[in-house]
């Protein structure tokens, strides 16, 4: 339905509401956005062991990232940018794969990696018309399950204090872990309206405030950090190596599925109608776009917000000029750099009881993705299948000690590289069966044995008639 130009309303794409009412719309997606953003950075580097200096580099320019990439989607540039009402930032779904390439060539490994990821992304949304066939529910829920279940570790390490930390699994870590949790969860079942929206946030701030009295917190970075930072080109050294490369091609390329399911959602539960092809496929460019670039000056790749995509579906509240306030923050956020030195003072252990719950939500998101599909004989082989080979090597790591040194870090140091691979490949190869196929295939070979001879040479009737 046509809208005039000049619109005020927020259930309108174009629509430019006054302040006092985009202002409070946006904070909704500013507090469902930015504990990811700034936990996925704080998570790789401490993976590979970077300095307070560069770790407070990867929350800034993370920021950056999340506010250059929303904006993208939002106004679009040429065929690059969705033009939906969406949030782009730095993904959990890359935090298994970043860690594990992080651990073997460092920061410079991973953008060097994420370069050649961008470019992959580029490619899937020029040719996603001709190869959207190769992500059924069936794989992208295996892959989204994956994910979530493999994040589980670091939620846990976390909690206990973080590995290598001072105190590692003392019981005043747990204490501030489960009072952390427990806000979290009391609040998003119990509260309503925007509370239940921060939930997160609440959590991390009893958390921050239980863990500060107990001299958890070391304010340090925060009074050596300066006020403004501008982004910088190359601040690391990129190192292209080919495991790690196949590694960040690979989630990179399955992160496209994920932000197929999140682009339809938008369009299905918040603009009542399916998603269009340009808008898929601008959508899978400007993300490409944004992860390639962005590894130049030190992003980590970016990846739709789920979370978001649920309070547009929610609240039907579609006007750009809402999330673009969202987005303005988070550039403002990413040119402060005593913001992000804020966000490093937060302890692990508030960090693991505010993340554990995310990660589980993830886990169900991809289970909620399998049931998108019939559960038939053949996809639960699928599905089965890639979980226990990508899990068991995870888990096993020296099962694979003797193969090739690239081929240990693409199989073993991500389970979600292996699930994908598997996934995939079983759905090419394995016929496709419906449940209906599969009943009427049991039917057919269940009349075959009442008319086939038995071995005294009559029917299967006869023979029992003999016998008695």
């Amino acid at each position: 339905m046509s809208t005039p130009r000049n619109s005020t309303s927020v259930f309108d794409f174009q629509g430019r509401p006054a302040l006092a009412r985009a202002v409070p719309l946006s904070l909704q997606h500013i507090l469902a956005m930015i504990m990811g953003t700034v936990t996925v950075p704080i998570i790789v580097a401490g993976a590979v062991g970077a300095s307070l200096g560069d770790t407070m580099w990867l929350i800034q320019i993370s920021l950056l990232a999340s506010g250059v990439s929303t904006l993208l989607q939002l106004y679009g540039i040429r065929r690059f940018g969705a033009r939906l009402p969406t949030i782009f930032g730095v993904g959990f779904a890359y935090v298994p794969t970043l860690t594990a390439v992080g651990a073997q060539y460092g920061i410079e490994g991973i953008l060097g990696a994420q370069v050649i990821g961008g470019v992959a992304m580029i490619l899937v949304g020029l040719g996603i018309q001709h190869i959207r066939h190769f992500f059924p529910p069936v794989v992208a829920g295996t892959v989204v399950l994956v994910i979530g279940l493999s994040l589980y570790d670091i939620a846990i390490n976390y909690m206990a204090g973080g590995i290598g930390q001072a105190g590692y699994g003392e019981p005043r870590h747990w204490l501030v872990a489960g009072v952390t949790l427990g806000v979290v969860l009391v609040i998003s079942q119990f509260a309503r309206g925007f509370l239940k929206l921060s939930a997160i946030i609440c959590g991390i701030l009893v958390g921050y405030g239980l863990a500060l009295a107990m001299g958890l917190v070391d304010f340090s970075p925060v009074r050596e950090a300066a006020w403004f930072s501008a982004p910088r080109l190359l601040p690391f050294e990129l190192t292209f190596h080919p495991a790690a490369i196949v590694s960040l091609v690979v989630i990179c390329v399955i992160n496209s599925v994920q932000t197929i399911g999140d682009l339809s959602a938008t369009t299905v539960g918040g603009m009542d109608r399916e998603l269009g092809r340009k808008e898929l496929s601008g959508g899978l460019l400007g993300n490409g776009l944004c992860t390639a670039v962005g590894s130049l000056f030190g992003a980590l790749p970016t990846a739709s917000y789920s979370q978001n995509v649920g309070i547009v579906a929610m609240t039907k509240v579609i006007s750009r000029t809402v999330l673009a306030l969202a987005a303005g923050f988070m550039l403002l956020a990413g040119l402060v750099p005593k913001f992000g030195a804020v966000m490093t003072t937060i302890p692990y252990p508030v960090l693991g009881g505010a993340t554990v719950t995310v990660f589980g939500m993830i886990t169900m998101t991809g289970i909620q993705l399998l049931t998108r599909d019939e559960l038939s004989s053949r996809n639960i082989t699928i599905a089965s299948l890639a979980l226990a080979l990508s899990l068991g090597i995870y888990a096993a790591p020296e099962a694979i000690a003797g193969f090739p040194e690239m081929v240990r870090l693409v199989i073993g140091g991500s389970p979600i590289v292996v699930a994908a691979l598997v996934a995939i490949t079983l759905n090419l190869v394995l016929p496709r069966k419906s449940l209906d196929d599969e009943r009427r295939e049991r039917e057919a070979i269940a009349e075959q044995m009442q008319e086939s001879p038995d071995a005294t040479g009559g029917k299967p009737g006869e023979a029992r008639r003999a016998s008695s």
